[in-house]
């Protein structure tokens, strides 16, 4: 066997500073780049593998520290400090596997010391994403990766945590390699098993998308969102802001309300004369106070009856005397009938103040195949896009600084339930992504004066094994966390005895 070689002096050093610089770009952020994920953890594993514990743990504050500036500071985000700090105390929870590959590595095998740190990795993302209010916007290796059609196919299988597991992987098998000083045989069983798995997923993805069935059916959609002209004559009238409705506001609330929502009414109808035979507005498109909420309803059931169209709204209900309101989607099908209401069930954390729905997300029965509806932010949490549909609708409302970022975490959603997914938004780029997460159509909110995504959908999902047995990779990953913690120990309680 080959000596260990690990880096000293200002080599240790130096892999420190090109693991925090590529980590800087490895998130998903607007100015993240893909290659950066799988680079930026090995730099850091060289560094802490090199170094005392605590010097290790010093490396990770500063590393998550950076990263989390970066991410704020690329979402528009840095004054809100709720925010800043809940980054940073997430980046510092997400980085919890280098420490624990830097106390196990030594006391494993080399091929199991190599699943330490992916193993950790997953565990991690997955009990953030389920216990943290920010789900996967904010953590997983794998959000940057949605453009590669080949390698996104494994979320099919294993869910957003089995890319994260692969991109993670590479920081040991190549810590491994220098430290053996490129030693081939005693490196040779480790790489040659690494490359294979890659090269599996990779003809793995290809052939899915090679053997993907021709959609059978198309149903035309299209996805308005109201006119900037339409949003300025409204401010113009009364710039809503104020959380409390006093009664002395609502006739003039009333008019500013009935701009917009006439220009997204007015616009619907343009789309169905067009062939549309669905309607997609984003997130709180419409504005509307509770009490004018049936007469709105009526209006657009009398709309969506004689376009004979399903028309799917994301509307905004100011609840009188209340500090929260109602952001909720609501779809009305061809024969005027209410077919669901779901109210947004995650709220941004420290941005929004309303009153959450419970999660369970309805699906339509329809000859245009089964349609759910989420909210935005909800898109964010697997556990609550699990369901069974054909079209999964997400209306949304972004900023610019998410834009490309959060549009592009919902293409995850749709490979691993096997869905299309149209996600109509305003202050964002719209997308529409098929059940492989191939694009179908993008629209930018910045570029035009009226935002509209019209897009042929396919009417059938398809089924996924990530459908069926759920998050059963990243409970693997958290039980051999655990097996490999309890092994390591019992070598060293054996070695002393």
């Amino acid at each position: 066997m080959a000596n260990s070689y690990f880096a000293t002096g200002w080599r240790k050093y130096g892999w420190l500073a090109a693991g925090i610089a590529l980590g800087l770009f490895g998130t998903n952020s607007e100015w993240s780049i893909p290659i950066a994920g799988w680079l930026f953890s090995i730099g850091l594993m060289r560094f802490t593998r090199s170094s005392r514990v605590l010097a290790g743990l010093a490396c990770i504050g500063l590393s998550a520290t950076a990263t989390t500036v970066v991410y704020v500071a690329a979402a528009g985000q840095s004054g809100v400090l709720p925010i800043l700090l809940g980054c940073l105390l997430l980046s510092l929870i997400l980085s919890i596997p280098l420490l624990a590959d830097r106390l196990l590595f030594q006391r494993l095998n080399p091929f199991l010391a190599t699943l330490v740190f992916p193993a950790a990795r997953v565990t991690v993302e997955f009990l953030v994403a389920a216990i943290s209010p920010l789900g996967t916007i904010f953590g997983p290796l794998a959000a940057t990766q949605s453009a590669n059609l080949p390698l996104l196919q494994t979320v099919s299988v294993t869910g957003i945590y089995g890319l994260s597991f692969l991109m993670a992987w590479v920081a040991p098998v190549v810590n491994l390699a220098l430290e053996r000083r490129l030693h081939w045989p005693s490196i040779r069983t480790v790489a040659l098993t690494y490359v294979s798995v890659l090269v599996l997923v990779l003809i793995g993805g290809g052939l899915r998308l090679a053997m993907a069935p021709t959609a059978p059916s198309l149903v035309r959609v299209a996805g308005i969102s109201a006119s900037l002209a339409a949003e300025g004559r409204m401010r113009q009238i009364n710039n809503f802001h104020t959380p409390q409705v006093l009664p002395e506001q609502k006739p003039t609330l009333r008019k500013a309300f009935a701009v917009l929502n006439d220009d997204l009414f007015a616009h619907s109808r343009i789309e169905a004369d067009a062939g549309a035979k669905i309607v997609a507005w984003p997130e709180t498109a419409a504005v509307v106070l509770n009490e004018d909420f049936p007469d709105f309803l009526r209006t657009a059931q009398s709309l969506a009856k004689e376009k004979q169209i399903y028309l799917d709204m994301g509307i905004a209900v100011i609840l009188d005397g209340q500090p929260h309101s109602r952001d909720i989607a609501v779809l009305v099908g061809p024969d005027g009938k209410l077919l669901s209401t779901f109210d947004k069930a995650h709220p941004v954390p420290g941005m929004e103040s309303l009153r959450p729905g419970d999660g369970i997300v309805p699906v339509s029965e329809t000859p245009y195949g089964r349609l759910a509806n989420v909210i935005c932010f909800d898109a964010d949490f697997p556990s609550t896009l699990r369901t069974h549909a054909d079209i999964m609708f997400v209306p949304a409302n972004d900023w610019k600084g998410i834009e490309r970022t959060h549009s592009a975490n919902a293409v995850f959603r749709a490979v691993e339930n096997g869905y299309s997914l149209v996600r109509q938004t305003s202050g964002g780029i719209a997308i529409t992504v098929d059940a492989y997460g191939a694009s179908l159509a993008r629209t930018n909110y910045f570029s035009t004066t009226q935002q509209s995504m019209i897009v042929s959908v396919p009417t059938r999902g398809t089924w996924t094994v990530y459908g069926l047995v759920g998050d059963l990779f990243a409970w693997l990953c958290v039980t051999n966390v655990v097996g490999l913690t309890g092994l390591a120990i019992f070598r060293r309680i054996g070695h002393q005895g």
